[in-house]
Order: structure tokens, then sequence, then C-alpha cells
């Protein structure tokens, strides 16, 4: 049976499209189960029923045109219950629909088992028989297992149809909505740019030639170094192997030949691809053939084009040099858009970011928060290879993007925008005003930066100091360390532009999402890794460096904090205070006037939570990091879209930590901040001032919003709140508790802010 389905799943994988890979499947299970009948019928948005889409032994004739309205039939109750059905005579049950078309009156047994995608049911897969029998557990345990493992193909491919306006049953639709997290609130209207690592087969996008003679021309030239490296690698190991495996890279010269993959990748630009995109769809064609082939040793070769054509790619990208084009109102698309690919993008271009991996809470989702762009993220079906330069609808608040927009749902979302620009408008008033309670309790709003891009924005939105600088940002965006002067050089910057307002700046914080092209960190679990000040303690002459670049920039200036991240112990903030202290040392023997700067520990790991009166008494200032002690309070990776549900700042047990935080540092006279996303969220901010956070430091975007929100409550009833909510064992029913408080603040309009779930 398992050779059975992993031959299945091959072949449907490498199926061109959906109807293909359907096809496929019923004759193959039909094959495998011995059984006279093999249909599967899919949902289809558009006619809101069940179309039977594909069958091995009905009449031909239904497919595409028979179909079951929603709940109707067995197959409408296999859907509506997700759960399989084994009959031994189908006609005999109540809900048993008899469709003359399909020919089905001859067949008594009946097995439907249902086809789920991340909880959706996309449909039903049917297996019938004429005998008056129910099959046996193992025919059922092997199709909800076929079922299982082919749900995401049929997803795939329905997404493929779903952006060409097509339904599964060929209808054409309009609004079809990819549904995703929300990383970022805002809507945008803009045309997809789609951008990809290099020399990676399976993201380069599907776009048209302009030139088709000098496309050939560059993949001729990539094609002829491949070659050429092909037969140094030959002469090189003369005499160090076998003459028998010496002769592999023959065969892979005879694979590059013009009668070979060379001609079809040339064929394929002649009409009208783009060399890349071509070399691509060929090699991926070709791996899936060799893939599916029985024989290990010929299934084995598939690993040999794959990288054969990805040297020639890598090639085609160097050479080719293609410059990335921009529209006026882009939408960058990305397998894993980084800070470095955003970077690339006028500020006044870019309307919208879509990530097919991570979270609302991955570092990108952070920064493009910060930076005020409406971003979705973890859309994984998303079909991006054939999304470049087609127009959407970007809806940051609910996480989805909307191809093909009706002229109805554009004007709405249009309405959106605009309604956006008002609240922003509208907000403008509040930034040079104090951010005091309606009965006049202080709260202080610092900002989160990472870019010096961010400083303007930050003292335009009123920020009154900055409770989080990214450190690593710089070093994301190198290909090297930098220098300390070049360190210098930046923190100098940010530490000018707030003087004389504090700024933390955390030291280097990599490892989990955060990696380093030029000092990669391989581990299985990254989050529970070397991460952190875990990395910088263990390469002091790291820290130390950027410990002195803190220091010398701050001179004259004397508004630097240093915050370290994911502690977990108190020997972490010794070790830390031994080698600041002795960075102060050296910078005075070198004749700097550095004054000591205020040094404070993220709380940011359970362990550290219940050490804070510890921790908090080593050090000058207490700094909560929402977004990693949720993680993992929660056991929730915040970068999976798959759990994105199950992560929010709204669970009694991060309400219970966060307070348990404040009042321990309070314990020892020491100022508490909070750096999280959750301090941006307007509802959250309230249960923070009313916890007694000293600080909420948050995205400039943001700011505003929050201060709003504060100055429309008193500090009373953000208490009564908390009372309230710390009695409630349920997020959504927190959530729904905070919503009506700002409700009744008459801020409602924020509803529809950023959310911290």
């Amino acid at each position: 049976m398992l050779e059975q389905l992993r031959g299945i799943v091959q072949e449907v994988n490498a199926a061109q499209d959906l109807q293909s890979a359907l096809d496929i499947i019923v004759r193959r299970v039909r094959e495998s189960l011995a059984t006279e009948v093999c249909s599967i019928f899919l949902y289809d948005t558009d006619l809101n029923a069940h179309v039977l889409m594909a069958s091995e032994g009905l009449n031909k004739e239904a497919v595409g045109h028979v179909s079951l309205a929603v709940g109707e039939g067995l197959v409408g109750l296999v859907a509506k219950h997700a759960e399989p059905i084994n009959l031994r005579d189908a006609s005999t049950h109540p809900s048993f629909h008899y469709i003359q078309e399909t020919g089905e009156e001859s067949f008594h047994s009946f097995l439907g088992v249902p086809i789920i995608h991340h909880r959706n049911v996309l449909g039903v897969v049917v297996v019938q028989h004429a005998q008056l029998r129910g099959f046996d557990e193992g025919e059922e345990a092997f199709l909800i297992t076929l079922s299982a493992q082919l749900a995401g193909v049929i997803a795939s491919a329905e997404a493929t149809g779903a952006i060409e306006g097509v339904s599964p049953s060929g209808h054409k639709i309009s609004d079809t909505v990819f549904g995703g997290v929300s990383g970022a609130s805002g809507v945008a209207i803009g045309k997809i740019v789609v951008v990809f690592p290099k020399a990676n087969l399976y993201q380069v996008p599907v776009r048209r030639a302009r030139d088709i003679d000098q496309e050939i021309g560059y993949f001729t030239s990539s094609l002829n170094k491949v070659r050429d490296d092909m037969r140094n690698m030959h002469e090189r190991l003369a005499g160090r192997v076998a003459e028998e495996e010496r002769q592999l890279f023959d065969v892979y010269l005879h694979m590059l030949d013009d009668d070979a993959l060379g001609n079809e990748v040339v064929e394929r630009i002649r009409s009208g691809h783009w060399a890349q995109g071509a070399l691509a769809e060929v090699a991926r064609e070709h791996v899936r053939t060799f893939e599916m082939m029985s024989d290990e040793y010929l299934r084995e070769r598939a690993v040999d084009i794959k990288d054969l054509c990805s040297r020639v790619l890598f090639y085609l990208q160097q050479g080719e040099q293609v410059e990335t084009e921009y529209f006026e109102d882009t939408i960058l698309v990305g397998e894993e858009v980084t800070p470095a690919m955003l970077a690339e993008v006028s500020k006044s271009k870019l309307k919208g970011i879509v990530s097919v991996k991570g979270s609302g809470n991955s570092h990108v989702a952070i920064l493009a928060r910060t930076m005020g762009i409406p971003t979705v993220m973890g859309v994984v079906d998303l079909p991006i290879n054939q999304l470049d330069g087609r127009e959407v609808i970007l809806d940051g608040y609910k996480g989805e993007i909307i191809g093909n927009p009706s002229d109805t749902v554009r004007t709405r979302y249009e309405n959106t925008i605009k309604e956006q620009a008002e609240l922003i408008a509208d907000l403008e008033e509040l930034k040079d005003l104090p951010c005091i309670t309606a009965d006049d309790h202080r709260v202080h709003l610092w900002v989160n930066t990472g870019l010096i891009a961010d400083v303007a924005h930050s003292l335009d939105q009123g920020a009154e100091g900055v409770g989080l600088f990214r450190t690593e940002v710089p070093f994301l965006l190198s290909e090297r360390f930098p220098s300390e002067q070049e360190q210098t050089d930046i923190y100098r910057e940010q530490l000018a532009a707030f003087s004389p307002m504090p700024v933390t700046m955390r030291t280097l914080d990599i490892g989990g999402d955060k990696a380093l092209s030029y000092f990669p960190i391989e581990e299985e679990n990254p989050f529970l890794g070397w991460r952190g000040i875990r990395v910088t303690l263990d390469h002091p002459e790291i820290f130390t460096a950027q410990i002195r670049a803190m220091m010398r920039a701050s001179i004259g200036l004397e508004n630097l904090q240093i915050m370290l991240p994911m502690i977990s112990n108190v020997n972490e903030v010794n070790s830390s205070m031994q080698l600041i202290k002795k960075a102060h040392r050296e910078l005075t023997q070198e004749g700097l006037e550095v004054k000591f700067p205020p040094v404070g520990v993220m709380i940011e790991v359970p362990a550290a939570v219940y050490q804070t009166r510890a921790l908090a008494s080593m050090v000058d200032f207490v700094s909560v990091g929402s977004n990693d002690l949720t993680q993992y309070l929660l056991a929730v990776d915040r970068n999976n879209p798959r759990v994105a549900n199950l992560y929010s700042a709204f669970h009694p047990a991060v309400l219970h930590a966060l307070y348990h935080v404040v009042s321990e540092a309070q314990k020892v006279g020491k100022q508490v901040s909070i750096c999280g996303e959750m301090a941006g969220d307007p509802g959250a901010a309230v249960l923070l001032l009313a916890m007694g956070f000293d600080v909420l430091s948050m995205n400039a975007a943001t700011l505003l919003k929050v201060k709003s929100v504060i100055r429309s409550v008193s500090l009373d009833a953000a208490q009564d709140l908390l009372d309230q909510v710390m009695q409630m064992d349920d997020a959504q029913m927190i959530r729904s508790a905070v919503d009506l408080t700002l409700y009744n603040a008459g801020v409602d309009r924020l509803l529809r802010s950023s959310r911290t779930n």
C-alpha cells in the first residue's frame, strides 16, 4: 500500500493542472482498491455546490455538469461533518440522493472521504462497488491517507486556476480570496512584483521575454559556462576517483546538449518566455519525471538534473543582471520576503507586502509595521509564480489577498483607503499633546526602530524616546559584520536624532528568524537554540565591539540605554555586565569621556518571568518583549501560519505573566516597559497602562492610535477592565471585552487597527 500511495502522490505532483491531477487520482485509486467507481467532487464557491470533477466508472458526460448543493446527498453529508462515511448499501441511507445522469444505480457500497486542507473541506473522494459490502478498514485507511497527502496539491492547483479567474468547474469568477494572517494593518491596491532568491528553480516567476534573441544568448552563454565547469571537474578528478565515477560528468554534459535539456529551454524561450522562467519550467518537469520512476537509480538522477539546472540558473542570473522594475503602486510578493528585499524598493512605490512564509509576528512583519506598509503573511496557497504584474487588493486588516476584483469590491476598498487617510489626518492633531488618561495619569509612548528612515516618522508622530532600537537590522543588511567604526556611525545617527530623549539599544539579537548570511546558524529548533545573548556571550569579540561602538556613539549626547535580549538566568546578566564594564574601562583608558549608560534586561522567556525581581535588582530597568514571551508561553512558533490562530497576546496566561513582571519589578523600584507588538495594539494598551507599565514602546505607525485611546479612557476604567478580564479564561472573550471598552470610549474607529490577535 505504501508503495502505491507514493506512486500516486508523485504522479499527481507531476500533473500540469487541476483536471489532470484529478483524473490521475480517480484512475489510480480505482486500480489500487480494485473498485468499480472512483469519483471526486470539489466544492465550488461560485456555485455553492459540490461539483463532480472527475470519475472512473460513472458516466463521463456527467463530469463537470452534475453538482450537489451544500449538505445534499451523501457527498454533502461527508463534507458537512468532515468525516468518512462507509456504507454497505448507500441507497438505504436517509441522506442518499440518486442522480440519474451519473448512471450509479447499479452501485451499492459507498465510501466517501473528505479532502481537508487547513481545516477547510475542499471536496470529497468517493469509491463505489456493485457488491453489497462495506469497504474494509485497510481500504478506508488508504483513502484517508491519500486524501490527506493530496489535499495540498489540490489546493495549490485550485489556487492557480483561481488567480486566473476560473473556478474548479470552469466558471469565470471574480473576487478570489487567498487567506493568510495580518502582518500590518491597512489596505492597498496595486500591481505585484515577485521577488525571489538566487538560483532557486522553484521560485522563478512566469514572465514574458522582451527580446527573445537576447534571452537565448544569455541562456547559451550560461549553458557553456556550466559545460566548462563539468569538463574542469572531470579533469580535476583524474586519478582521485574511479574512472566510472568520472564518467558521470560526461553524462551531465550530454544532459546539457542542444538536443536534450538545452534545446527544450531554447524552444520555450522562442515561445515567448524569459530565459530564467523557461529554464525553471523545463527543469521542474524533468525533475518530476525522474522522481516518478520506479527504478531507484533513475529516481536519484532527479537530484542531478536539479543541481545542473541550478548551476545554469546561477550563471544566467549573474550574467543577465535583470533590473527589477517596481510599479508606482508595487505590492511586493515572495516566498519569504526579507529586510534586504524591502530595502530595494523605494518607499514611495511600496504599497503592500505579501509573504508566503511567516506570520504576523515574524521579523519582516514587524519591520513592515514600523514602515507603515500594509502586509499579509502566511498566504500558503498563493501561486506566486503566476502573479508577476497582476493587480490585486491587499487587506491587511483581515489578512487577505483578493484577485480579479470586481468593480463593487474595488470601490469598497478605495473608500476604505480614503477612510484610512482621514483617520490619520484626524490623529495628527494629537501628536503634540501629552499621553495622559482622562483622569490625568501619565503614560510614556516610545517607538521601536531599526532603520534610520524610521527616525523622521517617529519624531513626527510625537515619540518621547526609543524603547527598542533593533541593532541587528544593519547586520542583516550587510554582507559581513559591520566594523566598530561603522557601527558607531550608525548608532550616533540614531542617538543624535532623538537627543536628548533616551534611545534603548538592544544588543545583537540574531538566531530564530533572524539569520545572517555570513554567519549561518543551522539548528533543528532555532527558537529554542543559539540566539540573542547566547550568541554574543559565546562570541565576546562581537559583543564587545558593539558595546564599544554604542558608548563611543553616545559621547556628548548621553542618552544611550543598553538592553540585553533573551536573558534566562542571572549568570547571563553577570557575564554581560562584566563585558560592558570592561568595554567602558577600555574606552576610558583610551582617553574618551564616556558615561556608563543604564543597562536593562528583556523579559521574553518564561524563566525570566519568574526571576523578574532577581534580574531587576541587577540592572537599571526591565523591558518585556511580548512577541517572544507570548510565543514561548503558548508553545506557538510565531512564524508558522499553520498555528497563527493560536498565537494571542490576549491569552490569559500571557496577561497573568505580564502582570507578574510589573508587580515584581515595582517591588525593587525599577522602571518597567514593554516593547513588543502588543504595546501598539490600542486595546491591549488599555490593559497595559492598568497593569502599571511606565513605558509603552511601539511602531511609529500605531503611536497616535494608542495615544487616542489612552486619552479617551480613565485609569479607573482601565483598571476596572483589567480586573474584569483577569477573571476570564478565554482570549476571545477578553478581546471582546476590550473592544466594548473602546466602543464605550467613543474610539470604535480604531477597532480596525492592527490587532495582537
